[in-house]
């Protein structure tokens, strides 16, 4: 293949992979936060004594959980804007 095409093949595989990257990533963020704060208002409505210490809990895993999607949205834009892929061809 003729290297234009080659950086034109590799630019797309890293397209769409990153938004495959992004989209499963942010799925599973939303997923995860649903479930976990609907969790805590059952929890919550069981044991209202109990309430301020789920919270705090709550929050620190709310930020564990967006964390590992705000990585993944780091690592795809070093794949979008300095793709290593793209030097190994050259």
């Amino acid at each position: 293949m003729e290297k234009m095409q080659m950086l034109a093949m590799v630019q797309a595989y890293t397209g769409i992979g990153l938004g495959l990257m992004l989209g499963l990533g942010a799925l599973g963020a939303c997923i995860g936060v649903g479930i976990m704060c609907s969790k805590f208002l059952e929890a919550a409505a069981r044991q209202p004594e109990l309430t301020n210490d789920l919270q705090g809990r709550v929050f620190l895993l709310l930020g564990l959980i967006d964390a590992s999607f705000i990585i993944a949205l780091g690592i795809a834009m070093f794949f979008a804007f300095a793709n290593p892929l793209l030097n190994a061809l050259g």
